[in-house]
């Protein structure tokens, strides 16, 4: 191989792992492998801040199963991607993250945005580390593919020096390897988990995301079948199991620790496939199973097996495979499905309470799931106005269906656009709150810059809404003050944002949705037109 300069090589071993995008905002230090972008077999896509790339990049990897690249500038721009970065850890995305700095001659000069940027993203990503030498920039870049790529995937962060980009290096782009790690336990291993698991009269399933990665949503519905076991999800925003399902329970909450109390209190035997429990911000801290309950933890991470509560036999496998294996030792013992759970109570599905009457909200998803193709994919980040949505338009085709997930606000909308670019097969809405997608916002110009054909749903309720419903469970404990009114600090009517000439400004056409009577135009243009489209649904 001809020596090159590393920043063109870095192209090239894009090139040999087939990486169609580049998610990014640009910065004066990455100029120099920017400046081939437009040359490459990689397109550029352009954001207005740091975080709607990382959120983009972070719905592509969801859609497409294969790791995007975001392109951070420096210090401060790794500082503006940090919580969009959590929420891919805490996700599990395969993301490969790049940031650029000065270069390696100017380290002790503590010059303008000069900082560690491998610790400050040590606690958001996976793997951190800093290519000091241009013979070592593509070997770094294949490790970064794999450690993202293989469980728990999650996001890495490789440093890039502008000085030892602009070096020369023969080192060939060949195509990264990411080893197989689809594990089945031993026969043994797999009896036990029977005997445990059938000891019970009121079995239960926990299930999370590492379902969907592994492509086992049909093996768990076997398995929660062979055992008529209802099934929760916990850390679960994709289609791990067909909601319609009679034996799918509902999807826990992520903010007290009594929603998971309650859903294992009465079971005696509990399958926890491909998640952590519990993943409460107030957690229970002392287990919430019964005494003597029987608990199976089947994970392709060993760090989350037992990583909070006991369990009696934990199994680091591929949950397909484990759960394929566990279903045909239960067949093997005669066990013949059901769709009704056994003596199990299957609890009330945690969440917002229906509309006590048809809302707007309500009114325009039973439109849109009237209407609705069969390629239809949704990306929900309606939060407080989820449980209308998911009534509706229920997680059912795995690849169609993508949640927020780890906290950070402002996914819905790049969220929707990187699934788009995934998948451009499939018709995408995505739907986010008034106060969620100001954090965003700008997703919209990058959006009508490439004419990305998606719609976005603003739940517009003039309020933090979820932060009134938290709080009016904190005033419901004892002693505390039940009927003082919210806090203003949670309104967002005074300025009212005025978001269809917010979204025209940024080159995205736009419709308010006000009455009944304006729900039908406004789906019927989200449906049939082309490009960027945006509806501000006046939920309140």
């Amino acid at each position: 191989m001809p020596p090159r300069p590393a920043k063109a090589a870095l192209f090239e071993q894009f090139a040999a792992d087939g990486v169609r995008y580049m998610f990014g905002n640009p910065g004066t230090v990455e100029q120099g492998f920017l400046d081939l972008v437009d040359t490459s077999d990689t397109a550029y896509v352009l954001a207005l801040h740091e975080g709607v790339a990382v959120a983009m990049a972070d719905g592509y990897a969801r859609a497409s199963g294969r790791p995007a690249v975001v392109q951070l500038h420096s210090s401060a721009g790794l500082g503006n991607a940090v919580g969009m970065l959590y929420q891919a850890l805490r996700g599990g995305s395969p993301l490969v993250a790049l940031a650029g700095e000065a270069g390696l001659r100017y380290d002790a000069m503590d010059a303008q945005m000069a900082a560690d940027l491998v610790a400050m993203a040590a606690p958001v990503t996976k793997y951190a580390t800093r290519v000091v030498h241009p013979d070592s920039v593509l070997r770094v870049l294949r490790r970064a593919v794999k450690i993202a790529s293989t469980p728990p995937r999650g996001p890495v962060l490789v440093v890039l020096p502008a000085d030892v980009l602009e070096e020369l290096t023969g080192e060939p782009a060949v195509p990264s390897s990411v080893p197989v790690t689809r594990s089945v336990p031993d026969p043994v291993t797999t009896r036990e988990a029977a005997d445990l698991l059938l000891t019970g009269d009121r079995p239960l399933i926990l299930m999370g995301d590492g379902v969907a990665v592994s492509g086992a949503q049909r093996e768990l519905t076997e398995v929660a079948e062979l055992l008529g076991a209802p099934v929760w999800g916990v850390n679960s925003s994709e289609v791990n199991m067909d909601a319609a399902h009679p034996l799918f329970a509902g999807v826990l909450g992520h903010m007290s620790g009594d929603d998971s109390a309650r859903a294992v209190a009465d079971a005696d035997a509990v399958l926890i496939v491909g998640t952590y429990v519990f993943p409460e911000v107030f957690p229970w801290l002392v287990s919430p199973f019964r005494p003597g309950a029987r608990v199976v933890h089947v994970d392709a991470d060993p760090y989350e097996i037992a990583k909070n509560f006991p369990v009696d036999l934990g199994v680091s496998a591929d949950p397909r495979a484990a759960l394929a294996a566990l279903a045909a030792e239960l067949r093997h013992r005669g066990a013949a499905p059901r769709t009704r759970a056994g003596a199990a109570r299957v609890p009330r599905a945690a969440g917002p309470a229906p509309s006590p009457g048809p809302s707007l909200m309500e009114r325009f998803c039973a439109e849109l799931a009237a209407r609705a193709p069969r390629n239809l994919a949704v990306f929900d980040e309606a939060l407080t106005a989820s449980g209308d949505l998911t009534r509706h338009l229920p997680p059912r085709v795995p690849g169609t269906w993508f949640q927020t997930r780890g906290g950070s606000l402002g996914v819905g909308i790049p969220g929707a656009l990187g699934v788009k670019l995934a998948r451009p097969d499939l018709e995408v809405i995505g739907f986010t709150g008034d106060g969620g997608s100001m954090y965003t916002i700008q997703a919209l110009w990058t959006a009508a810059r490439y004419g990305i054909d998606a719609t976005f749903v603003i739940c517009n309720n003039g309020r933090y809404r979820l932060l009134d419903l938290n709080l009016a469970a904190y005033r419901a404990q004892p002693g505390r003050p039940r009927h003082a009114p919210p806090p203003q600090a949670f309104d967002l009517s005074r300025p009212a944002i005025r978001f269809t000439a917010l979204a025209e400004s940024l080159g995205v056409p736009a419709a308010r949705v006000e009455t009944p009577d304006a729900i039908g135009p406004a789906v019927e243009t989200a449906l049939t037109g082309r490009g960027p489209f945006l509806i501000d649904l006046v939920t309140s």
